[in-house]
């Protein structure tokens, strides 16, 4: 229910401001803060700066992403994350990704949904740990019952691996990407953890938030 002070005259900023876990839910349901659609042909990112959407660039292939794509809110890809990878040099030193699957299409950016953790994929982008969580969309009428990636159909991860293989494509520039490493929710969890702790230590703890209720 809405309480008086709730109300924040200036827009949170999504990452900075927005709690990475609804309040009153269990560990598996984080918030996800939705960048790109999978009707989106241009790759947009969050201006750091901002907090607004930008467009980072027009994608080179007909490739789309097969899932919601965005972040968790308060996370930062930093040594934690990085420790959990064994082949990485570093992080990527971005705001944890996160792809969320619904049956129902959702086809606008911007907006914040509650997810339930079933996995990832461990990313490795020129020698930086670039994770990306799998989760299903909460009280998805088709999905709602998965727990953990063993209950997605393969053809699902194999399609978000095949998106991230590709979607850096641009002429002249040689990509070096890896996601041959799949996991299940017990690693995607630890990582959400090392994501956040480095973030606490990076940013500091950030009182004014939202649980995005």
């Amino acid at each position: 229910m809405y309480q008086r002070g709730d109300f924040q005259r200036w827009r949170r900023h999504p990452w900075h401001g927005l709690s990475p876990r609804p309040e009153g839910k269990s560990d598996f349901i984080v918030n996800a803060f939705v960048e790109m659609t999978p009707f989106d042909t241009v790759k947009y990112e969050i201006d750091k700066k901002s907090g607004y959407l930008m467009v980072d660039r027009p994608q080179r292939t007909t490739s789309v992403p097969p899932a919601l794509y965005g972040f968790i809110p308060q996370t930062f890809c930093g040594p934690r994350v990085a420790a959990l990878c064994e082949d990485a040099d570093e992080a990527d030193g971005d705001p944890l990704d996160i792809c969320v699957y619904s049956e129902r299409n959702i086809n606008r950016a911007e907006v914040i949904l509650h997810a339930r953790v079933v996995g990832g994929i461990q990313m490795i982008d020129g020698g930086e740990a670039d994770d990306k969580i799998i989760a299903i969309l909460e009280g998805d009428n088709i999905w709602g019952g998965v727990q953990d990636l063993k209950d997605l159909p393969d053809i699902k991860t194999e399609r978000l691996q095949h998106y991230f293989k590709t979607y850096k494509m641009v002429p002249g520039k040689d990509i070096n990407i890896k996601v041959d490493h799949v996991y299940g929710r017990e690693e995607a969890l630890k990582v959400i953890a090392a994501a956040c702790a480095d973030y606490q230590e990076f940013f500091g703890h950030y009182h004014d938030q939202s649980s995005a209720k």
